[in-house]
């Protein structure tokens, strides 16, 4: 029995190879402009190579992480809006390793969709390209999936992964200095980050209003734009202080905000007392808490709050601090200390 029916092909399967190879050449500048001291070879390799020796650690302690952008990424579908979530995605793996007190060194992201579009991939990873910039670490390799079926029209997903190195008497935290007394320091966030965007989708749903109109907590951008308001990176802030040693300990504010975060690095036998009122909190959060009608219990466990990154410093070390993070730009507040748990 003869067969008419045309030949299969894994294009006609809904896979275009030669869409990906064009954007890995596309994007070789893109991470080409992220080379750092032991960043090696380029994109298109069956491994990414990096060169420890070659970054003049002496006793390297290697931390690595890994994170994803969760339902923020419904924004920027929503938005036509890809330009700042690769940014994202590096900040949320990067300023996990640095709270142990980690250098960024190299970054991979892992990019799948169900049918390529090259100009928003390629939007995409420049921005992870910029937040490797932001954090000094290079972008050295990566993984493009195209899975037809696995996700709706224009829809994709993201995770990173980042490798950094810490000497091995600067690791965080130090649990053995940290003793209660010690100061609990804020540092601003941009927004919300990447953490609680399903409630904040639920949120502008009550709103009645589109991601296009003017934000109501800001009027000069409109509410899709300030929503995706990229992570804030904290390395190139914060690694000078670290290695001042002038830092017990360190806490990303992620998902469950300051009061599953903040205990993440305390010995045992100490607890944060922070005091709630002693920062600004921004106005998308006042705004979210109004048209969401959110118990401030439930606002402290979802959002940061205002506050992307906590560090705990010893009374003796906190004028100095102060006054460095003064210089470098910063405004920090003193939010709480550390009590006997």
């Amino acid at each position: 029995m003869s067969n008419t029916k045309n030949p299969l092909s894994y294009k006609s399967a809904g896979v275009n190879i030669e869409s990906g190879y064009a954007l890995v050449d596309a994007i070789k500048p893109l991470a080409k402009a992220t080379h750092r001291a032991g960043a090696l070879g380029a994109l298109g390799g069956f491994g990414a190579l990096f060169d420890l020796k070659a970054t003049g650690f002496k006793d390297p302690i290697l931390v690595s992480g890994t994170d994803g952008v969760g339902t923020k990424l419904m924004l920027a579908f929503k938005t036509g809006r890809h330009e700042t979530i690769g940014i994202d995605l590096v900040a949320m793996c990067v300023n996990d390793v640095l709270a142990q007190g980690a250098e960024p060194l190299f970054f991979l992201d892992y990019f799948a969709t169900g049918t390529l579009q090259p100009e928003a991939a390629k939007a995409v990873i420049a921005g992870i390209a910029s937040g490797c910039q932001q954090a000094g670490c290079a972008l050295i390799g990566g993984e493009t999936a195209e899975m037809p079926g696995m996700y709706a029209p224009g829809h994709y997903d993201l995770a990173g992964f980042v490798l950094g190195a810490v000497e091995r008497d600067h690791l965080l935290p130090r649990h053995g200095e940290m003793q209660a007394g010690d100061q609990l320091i804020g540092l601003a966030s941009s927004g919300p980050h990447s953490n609680g965007y399903s409630l904040i989708r639920k949120c502008v749903e009550r709103s009645g209003l589109d991601y296009q109109d003017a934000a109501p907590f800001d009027a000069a951008t409109s509410l899709g734009e300030a929503l995706l308001t990229p992570t804030r990176l904290y390395p190139k802030l914060l690694l000078p202080v670290l290695k001042a040693g002038l830092v017990h300990g360190l806490a990303h504010i992620t998902g469950g905000g300051l009061f599953e975060n903040v205990p993440r690095m305390c010995p045992a036998h100490l607890k944060p007392a922070l005091s709630y009122e002693s920062w600004a909190v921004p106005s998308v959060f006042q705004w979210l808490q109004e048209t969401g009608q959110i118990e401030t219990a439930e606002m402290h466990k979802t959002f940061n709050m205002g506050l992307g990154m906590v560090l705990a410093v010893s009374k003796a070390n906190l004028d100095p601090l102060m006054t460095l993070l003064g210089e470098m730009g910063e405004a920090p507040s003193l939010i709480g200390e550390l009590v006997d748990a």
